[in-house]
């Protein structure tokens, strides 16, 4: 899925002294150090959350008595890393922290613990109608089985700038018409103001993007039948509309912007308008790294004229390495069990993390004060669709396929057609 590079995040010891150690008390791990000499590697994304891992960590030690390392990598690194691991049956993590659309591949190679009967064992415990239903099934689920556990889940959104809609008479774009219209009207290169923003660089970056936009245009990846149709009237009208924003509305460069330099140009005030993972929200209010604090809206994703809501989900699991041995597997569904705790998970997000998917937490009154735009993140949970990336196995061959195919059409080297006719005839090959 996509990477944010986001500042990364500090939290003040004292805090985490007063708030996380307390929750200790009250958690169903407050019991004799029954993991003393267990030590657990996690291979994390660099998101916001695998800092918050970090921070938790002396916690769990104290409850459970096991140490818990985390190894934070970029979205490359950490899927080459751990398909190394995998492969090589070299078990060099415990846990990883597996992006949804990898759930297939997971599933076919069975590099992970299958979770499912421990799942319905502890059911109870893990007080699963408590999460929402897309983010069970999306952040953790193929095939109806449990390849991982939902550790982060992410909003698509709009984050767009108020004040430029209030002094140019505008209100918030609800259909994809509205907003392609409305970026164009407040795009002015010669105050350096863009109308929009959105990734371009070749690769995981502008594929994953470019089918954000083409979901909420009403295109889809594969057809009715599961197999690919990359090369869709629908699909290649979408692209069209994605060119069309990059060439009228987009800063220069753009083309070349991955998650980190999309969320950049945001914060630094380039921007009307950024379709993004409600996970980049938390710092465009922190005056440390953002210079439009006060001047963020976010809504849910604009979609296409009279097509029925279905807001992009995406995010994170936690899966085991299916080559460690049992008690280090059962040591990791503890830490699973634990993260993902209600007392926990609040703490997850009070401090930063950015992944919500509990109910409670999203109506909990000490994260709605510290974030505005956790109602948005429930009707889009609500309404929510985890498979516009598709996820199946081939879909890393996919998006490969998409990276070169929509920024090559980006670029003006090719139509949006002619890119998405090639991606095509290699995508059927993989099926």
């Amino acid at each position: 899925m996509m990477k944010l590079s986001s500042p990364r995040m500090t939290v003040r010891s004292g805090r985490l002294a007063v708030s996380v150690l307390a929750l200790m008390a009250s958690t169903a791990y407050a019991e004799a150090k029954s993991l003393d000499g267990v030590t657990l590697t996690i291979a994390s994304m660099n998101d916001g959350f695998a800092n918050v891992l970090q921070t938790l960590a002396p916690a769990f030690k104290e409850e459970t008595g096991a140490d818990v390392k985390v190894e934070i990598m970029d979205y490359g690194t950490l899927l080459t890393k751990t398909t190394a691991d995998f492969i090589g049956d070299t078990k060099g993590y415990d846990l990883v922290t597996m992006d949804i659309v990898w759930a297939g591949s997971y599933a076919e190679n069975k590099y992970s613990v299958d979770l499912t009967d421990w799942v319905k064992r502890d059911a109870a415990e893990l007080d699963l109608d408590d999460i929402y239903p897309v983010i069970l099934t999306s952040l953790g689920q193929y095939d109806g089985k449990y390849v991982a556990y939902p550790l982060a889940a992410y909003a698509n959104v709009l984050a767009y700038r108020k004040d430029l809609l209030e002094a140019a008479g505008l209100p918030v774009p609800k259909t994809m018409d509205e907003l392609v219209a409305d970026a164009l009207k407040l795009n002015d290169p010669a105050k350096k103001q863009y109308g929009f923003v959105a990734n371009g660089q070749k690769g995981p970056a502008v594929a994953q993007d470019w089918m954000q936009y083409n979901s909420q245009l009403g295109g889809s990846i594969l057809d009715k039948d599961g197999k690919p149709a990359l090369n869709s009237e629908a699909n290649i009208k979408s692209l069209e509309v994605y060119k069309k924003l990059f060439t009228e509305a987009a800063p220069p460069g753009a083309i070349e912007y991955d998650w980190g330099g999309r969320e950049e140009s945001f914060r630094q005030g380039l921007a009307a308008f950024m379709q993004t993972w409600s996970v980049g929200a938390t710092s465009y209010s922190d005056p440390k790294v953002s210079n439009i604090v006060g001047k963020v809206g976010i809504s849910v994703a604009p979609v296409a004229e009279g097509m029925t809501p279905q807001y992009g989900v995406g995010g994170w699991g936690l899966s085991i390495n299916a080559d460690i041995d049992a008690t280090k597997q059962e040591a990791a569904w503890t830490f699973i069990k634990w993260i993902t705790s209600k007392k926990i998970h609040k703490e997850f997000n009070m401090l930063g993390a950015g992944g919500f998917i509990r109910k409670s937490e999203l109506d909990d009154a000490d994260l709605n004060a510290k974030f505005d735009f956790l109602p948005v993140l429930k009707e889009t949970y609500e309404h929510g669709n985890g498979e516009f990336r598709p996820r199946i196995p081939q879909y890393p061959e996919i998006q490969d396929l998409l990276g070169t195919a929509v920024n090559s059409a980006l670029s003006g080297s090719v139509t949006p057609k002619e890119a998405l006719d090639k991606a095509q005839a290699a995508a059927e090959e993989l099926f």
